[in-house]
């Protein structure tokens, strides 16, 4: 008796987990359909200083996103930042003011907050985001310049 209820018990996870797959297909490819943006256009990634510095120079529309303090942001930032403070209660209505459709390049100290701040931004549906690895300290090892 157990084994029948063990094969029919399996026998309706399967069906159900079939029913989901197709569900998810299905209305992935309405969406397709309907002409809506794809998670994969969207391009959120890890840059070192070298690249960063490139597009920043590249994209001279885009967003220098610093989310140090204001103590760190006073110690010396990268020329044409934005100051937000990741530990600000309002961080994240702070970021909807941001542009979706430009680039952000957002940077802090060693790359920790601006990683997580990446993935916020990614979430929040912005086009293209890229992180400072290693942050501002990696840009100074590298010697490039700050204000």
């Amino acid at each position: 008796m157990k084994r029948i209820s063990i094969f029919g018990l399996a026998a309706l996870m399967t069906l159900g987990l079939a029913s989901c797959g197709n569900s998810q297909s299905q209305k992935a490819a309405e969406a397709s359909s309907l002409g809506a943006p794809e998670a994969s256009a969207t391009i959120a990634k890890n840059v070192s200083p070298d690249q960063f510095q490139q597009l920043i120079k590249a994209k001279s529309n885009g967003i220098i996103l610093d989310v140090r303090t204001p103590q760190e942001v006073a110690q010396g930032a990268i020329s044409g930042h934005i100051a937000m403070n990741f530990y600000d209660p309002n961080f994240r209505e702070q970021l909807k003011t941001l542009d979706k459709n430009k680039p952000v390049m957002v940077y802090c100290k060693v790359g920790g907050r601006s990683g997580n701040t990446m993935q916020l931004l990614k979430g929040m549906g912005f086009k293209e985001v890229y992180n400072l690895s290693g942050g501002i300290m990696a840009w100074q090892r590298q010697g490039l310049p700050i204000k």
